[in-house]
């Protein structure tokens, strides 16, 4: 079955562009003029990802993607925020969301249609081997479900968080440099410094506790899990 795209856009002309830029990829689109017509759709069937314009007439867009983020069944859908707002913290904070990519107006119709397709690609079926990973005895990843145990207790991570944890433990002994970690979390989107993968690395630390210890930094080069 192909891919169902839902863009929420309250401007008529954009929803129609994206859409038969969309349909002529094969996918299939549903256009929405604001946050409460999705989320009534939503509890219908989920879109296997989601286009969100920031500014809608009766819901930040960024609010909507905190909403979509914080529940469970709906925190694995892609997310690709369409804006005019090009400031770098704005990317910054929608990337910080848990937002998979970030599109400035005015855009090119067959960017969009790759970047949908490249994000699609990174969130790809998980084979069994890559579903659960463990680091030593102590943390438990499932990739399927986006939860990570330490000890047997859940601890709570944001989605970067997860994203760079997971990275790590899926080759353990290797060395990731700040920049493989940035291009694994968003692409080729170059909106960030190297020092933004120290602060998440220091937050997934303290969040770890003794289990932090596995983590280690390699000077001048980057980041690897040592069991």
């Amino acid at each position: 079955m192909n891919k169902r795209i839902a863009i929420i856009e309250d401007e008529p002309d954009i929803i129609e562009l994206v859409s038969v830029n969309l349909k002529k990829a094969n996918f299939q689109v549903e256009g929405f003029e604001n946050a409460e017509s999705f989320f009534r759709s939503l509890k219908i069937r989920q879109p296997d990802l989601i286009i969100l314009d920031l500014m809608l007439p009766d819901m930040d867009g960024y609010e909507v993607c905190k909403v979509l983020k914080s529940q469970k069944k709906y925190v694995s859908i892609p997310i690709i925020m369409l804006t005019a707002r090009a400031e770098e913290t704005e990317k910054i904070l929608g990337l910080e969301l848990g937002a998979d990519d970030y599109v400035t107006k005015p855009f090119s119709p067959k960017e969009l249609v790759a970047r949908v397709k490249a994000v699609l690609r990174r969130h790809g079926p998980k084979t069994d081997e890559n579903i659960h990973l463990n680091i030593g005895e102590k943390i438990f990843i499932d990739t399927e479900k986006l939860e990570v145990t330490v000890n047997n207790k859940k601890i709570d991570l944001t989605s970067t968080e997860f994203k760079i944890l997971n990275l790590l433990a899926s080759k353990k002994g290797f060395v990731f440099s700040r920049e493989a970690i940035l291009e694994h979390l968003w692409g080729n989107e170059k909106i960030v410094i190297d020092r933004t993968v120290d602060v998440h690395i220091k937050h997934l630390r303290q969040k770890l506790g003794e289990a932090a210890v596995f983590i280690k930094n390699i000077r001048g080069m980057g980041y690897k899990i040592e069991e």
